[in-house]
């Protein structure tokens, strides 16, 4: 994937100094259908591995993987909602490991519903463009609600958990995975890095949560047993070696792309190898 610099580049580059009502929105208009550092053809998480990373032909498993785990949490034969969707490689898979009747995709970024379009037509999910703090949905509309790598994007995680408990029906499932931090930034290097992620990414600086806050977030919301691992050796740490060897590939990117994701990676390992970062899997129900 060799090349210059392109639009998309520039629309990114622009963002980070200005994201406008909706960050994930910006960024993820800028990063596109074709991300170059995805661990595989339009999946843009960061997978559950068995290996350390080294091997990259794990990469499409792995990704397949952390989804498969979090379905398996979803009510058999429901009706489903899927959060923050992505580019919609996710939604076969959710809808054939629960074997749901119906499967519904939210995003606010129109461009990866359009770009996802084909793969929301195998799920047979419907698109639905709009804000996980206010979802356009009636009280008590589904059976499960999934969101995978998405909620740190969200205007409020309260505010997601609140709309999640509205929508589900009693029985009703809530599984969702998450990137929270273990403690705050305490030296200067730290910082620079938390700041660093925050800008690239477009979150809100209140979306750093510790995995306590965020269950009792849940937990106010409204939900019943709440159940939480925190698995980042086995998600973020071979995630991190995957992309970098990826990096040291001539065809990974034009020299741009490549520096700047180096400069991206290199503030998030600081984060993850201080102890700064984890990654939580999380469900709770609705009684």
């Amino acid at each position: 994937m060799g090349g210059g610099v392109t639009t998309a580049n520039l629309r990114h580059a622009v963002g980070m100094l200005r994201f406008g009502r909706n960050p994930a929105a910006t960024v993820y208009d800028s990063i596109g259908s074709d991300f170059f550092l995805a661990l595989d053809d339009g999946w843009l998480n960061l997978g559950l591995w068995e290996g350390d990373g080294s091997d990259p032909s794990e990469a499409p498993t792995a990704v397949r993987r952390l989804v498969t785990r979090m379905a398996n949490d979803l009510p058999a034969g429901g009706d489903v909602l899927d959060v923050g969707n992505g580019l919609a490689a996710q939604d076969p898979v959710i809808a054939d490991v629960a074997s749901t009747r119906h499967l519904t995709a939210l995003n606010i970024t129109l461009s990866q519903l359009q770009g996802g379009r084909e793969r929301l037509a195998a799920a047979r999910a419907t698109p639905v463009n709009g804000d996980a703090s206010r979802m356009p949905f009636a009280p008590e509309s589904f059976d499960g609600v999934i969101s995978v790598e998405a909620a740190f994007h969200f205007p409020s995680r309260p505010g997601f958990f609140a709309e999640a408990f509205r929508v589900l029906r009693p029985g009703g499932v809530l599984t969702f995975s998450d990137v929270p931090v273990l403690r705050f930034p305490a030296t200067p290097r730290e910082l620079i890095a938390g700041v660093a992620m925050l800008r690239l990414w477009g979150i809100r600086a209140q979306a750093a949560a510790t995995p306590l806050e965020i269950e009792r977030q849940v937990a106010s919301a409204g939900f019943d047993d709440v159940r939480s691992s925190l698995e980042g050796a086995r998600v973020i740490g071979p995630a991190f070696r995957s992309v970098r060897a990826r990096l040291d590939e001539p065809s990974a990117g034009s020299a741009p792309e490549r520096l700047a994701a180096r400069t991206m990676l290199r503030e998030a390992e600081v984060l993850w190898e201080h102890g700064v970062l984890e990654y939580l899997f999380l469900t709770a129900r609705k009684s």
